[in-house]
C-alpha cells in the first residue's frame, strides 16, 4: 500500500519585493573607506538630492508623456520628449555620482522620488501634443526652480557643484524654452 503525502498548511508570507520602505532620501557614507578629500554636508547632500529626484521625476514624466501624447505635430512632440528625457537622465546620473564623490548617498528608488519630488503627478492616458508641450514645460521649469532654490547654498560650501547646477539650468532652460514655443504665436506688432 503506498504511502499518501499530506500536504503542510500553507502560511501567507508577504513577497519578497514588498518590504518595509527603508529610511528615504540622501545619506552620508560611514567614514570607513581610505578615500579623502571633501566630504558633503548634510545639508549639501538633502540640496543635491532634492535636485537629483526632480531630474529622475522629469525623465520618468517625460516617458510617460512621449508613450501618450496624440494630435497634430504628434512626431516631432514625440522627439522633443525623448531630449527632455535624456537629458534629464543623463543629468540624474551626474548628479547622483557627485553626490558619490562627495561620500553621499543618492536615493533615486521609486518611493522616495514620489514622495519627494516637487513635480506635480502627470496625467494618466492620452495627451494631446498642445497640453503635453504645457505640462512639460511646467516641469522643465520645476526642476529648474529646484535647481535654482538650492544654487546659493551650494554654491558656498562646494562650487564645484554649483557647476554641474549651473549646466543642468543652461541645458534645461534652453528645453523649456524650445518646448513652450511649440504653443506660442507670434506677439502681435
Amino acid at each position: 500500500m503506498a504511502a499518501t503525502a499530506t500536504k503542510a498548511p500553507t502560511t501567507k508570507t508577504p513577497p519578497k519585493n514588498r518590504r518595509r520602505p527603508a529610511k528615504g532620501g540622501a545619506m552620508l557614507t560611514d567614514e570607513q573607506n581610505a578615500e579623502n578629500g571633501f566630504r558633503a554636508s548634510e545639508e549639501l547632500s538633502e540640496s543635491l538630492q532634492r535636485v537629483l529626484v526632480d531630474l529622475v521625476e522629469l525623465s520618468i514624466q517625460g516617458k510617460q508623456a512621449h508613450w501618450n501624447v496624440v494630435g497634430k505635430n504628434f512626431r516631432d512632440t514625440h522627439r522633443q520628449l525623448d531630449t527632455i528625457v535624456k537629458a534629464a537622465r543623463e543629468f540624474s546620473d551626474i548628479v547622483a555620482e557627485r553626490m558619490r564623490a562627495l561620500h553621499a548617498l543618492p536615493d533615486g528608488r521609486s518611493d522616495t522620488v514620489a514622495e519627494t519630488t516637487s513635480l506635480p503627478e502627470f496625467p494618466q492616458g492620452e495627451i494631446d501634443t498642445a497640453e503635453v508641450i504645457d505640462l512639460m514645460t511646467e516641469r522643465l521649469e520645476a526642476t529648474t526652480g529646484t535647481c535654482r532654490d538650492v544654487h546659493d547654498a551650494v554654491d558656498e560650501e562646494d562650487p564645484t557643484s554649483a557647476d554641474i547646477l549651473h549646466q543642468i539650468l543652461e541645458s534645461l532652460e534652453q528645453l523649456a524654452w524650445m518646448t513652450s514655443a511649440e504653443n506660442r504665436t507670434p506677439a502681435s506688432r
